[in-house]
């Protein structure tokens, strides 16, 4: 882990011009013009086609990625969603995820994540649009805290830049922020947040662009495989295909039910909050943000405000909590939200960010697709040499979605891919 003074360097741009620095590149079309835009395409650019190379099931963040890279490679290739491209009710909307490759979960992660920062680049040099937003990422925890412990492995073990930073130096330079002593406090400069909705719609976008059949508002029934060919039935009509990927969320289980047992729902919880004082939380001034409270299990998180012409809504200081909810079904969800969900994140901030909180503007749920060891899954479907799957992102996965796509394509197409996943394989818990 670099321990050189990162701090001295932000005291010398001053932290104000740190974070603005990156945040200029934020400066992109609306969001609402290009969901128009997207909107338009899918409804001219439909065909009677039947038959397909391949059949993509779930077209979000994973499912819009893999369209996206079958489509490049010349594939005919179809994706199917059964909402709105894109829609808020699965894992993939809510204006921001963090990006980070001090990645505690598991130092294994590292090489997924630097093929991710490329092909993000990628398609925004592909696009001209902005997906990647770097502002920094602030980590505060005790020591020996997992988040605390596996960012600094992953950093020692890949040389990534985490650096260090005294209590004063943390309160000189991000004073919005009142950690408690004996909590350690890490930068990571290079971290940041993507936009999903608008990776959605761009990954779509180029989908179509190179070819692609993408069907929104259609409802997948079932699948099954006869010899060499996979047939695909929907609310619409049945379709049929050499290669079937499935990338649908918290629906996943349903689709495979071999991962049935291992795939878990739950209820998660997201809030846009009004701060006491606005210009002190919007980008350009704040940065993403992590804490692992050592009264209450998980991690809290959050974002700058962010303007909503750009990135779209709500308006308000994003944060949620990374722990798991309620046990769900997708289909049956308990979207409702109480007090106890409004009063957990509000207990975040009165604790760690004293004007981060006057009055909650927005609460939102979304879903986890949680893996018993909380680890992916890429693999082919046990028992198929032609069904693959990614599922199982229990909560950490939208970063990963520009190299998930790439590696699903190419398991469909080659049978393997180049990147190394062996430790996400569908298998591991039998």
């Amino acid at each position: 882990m670099n321990k050189f003074p990162y701090i001295n360097e932000i005291c010398i741009m001053k932290r104000r011009k740190f974070i603005q620095t990156s945040a200029a590149f934020a400066s992109t079309f609306p969001l609402g013009h290009l969901q128009e835009q997207v909107y338009q395409q899918l409804q001219t650019s439909g065909t009677e086609n039947k038959n397909y190379d391949a059949i993509v099931l779930g077209v979000g963040s994973m499912g819009s990625a893999t369209c996206y890279y079958l489509a490049k490679r010349g594939y005919k290739v179809l994706g199917l969603e059964q909402f709105d491209i894109p829609h808020e009710l699965g894992s993939h909307a809510g204006q921001s995820r963090i990006i980070r490759k001090a990645y505690f979960e598991h130092p294994d992660y590292v090489p997924l994540l630097e093929r991710a920062y490329q092909n993000w680049k990628s398609l925004e040099e592909e696009t001209g649009a902005q997906i990647y937003v770097k502002t920094g990422l602030l980590y505060f925890g005790k020591a020996e805290h997992p988040l605390i412990k596996g960012l600094r492995l992953s950093a020692s073990q890949y040389s990534i830049r985490v650096d260090e930073m005294s209590a004063q130096e943390q309160v000189k330079q991000f004073p919005q922020f009142n950690i408690p002593a004996g909590y350690d406090r890490l930068i990571e400069p290079d971290a940041g947040f993507v936009t999903p909705e608008r990776s959605v719609l761009l990954y779509t976008q180029q989908a179509l662009r190179a070819g692609a059949d993408i069907h929104p508002n259609e409802k997948t029934i079932e699948w099954k495989k006869s010899g060499s060919t996979i047939s695909v039935t929907t609310t619409k009509g049945i379709y049929q295909c050499k290669k079937l990927i499935i990338t649908a969320g918290p629906w996943a289980s349903k689709m495979v039910p071999f991962l049935s047992n291992n795939l878990k729902i739950t209820r998660q919880v997201v809030a846009w909050v009004k701060p006491r004082k606005w210009a002190s939380f919007e980008l350009g001034n704040f940065p993403c943000w992590t804490i692992a409270d050592d009264e209450k299990p998980g991690i809290f998180y959050g974002f700058p405000i962010l303007p909503v012409d750009q990135f779209g809504g709500p308006i308000g200081l994003k944060l949620a909590h990374h722990i798991h909810g309620i046990v769900s079904d997708p289909d049956t969800i308990n979207r409702s939200l109480t007090k106890e969900d409004e009063n957990n994140l509000i207990y975040a901030l009165n604790k760690f960010i004293p004007d981060g909180y006057e009055s909650t503007h927005v609460l939102k749920t979304c879903m986890y697709t949680n893996t018993p060891d909380e680890n992916f899954i890429l693999d082919f479907v046990p028992g198929y040499d032609d069904v693959v799957v990614a599922a199982g992102f229990s909560g950490h996965g939208f970063k990963f979605a520009s190299v998930v796509g790439e590696i699903m394509a190419e398991l469909a197409i080659n049978g393997h891919t180049q990147h190394p996943i062996r430790f996400l394989n569908a298998t591991r818990f039998t």
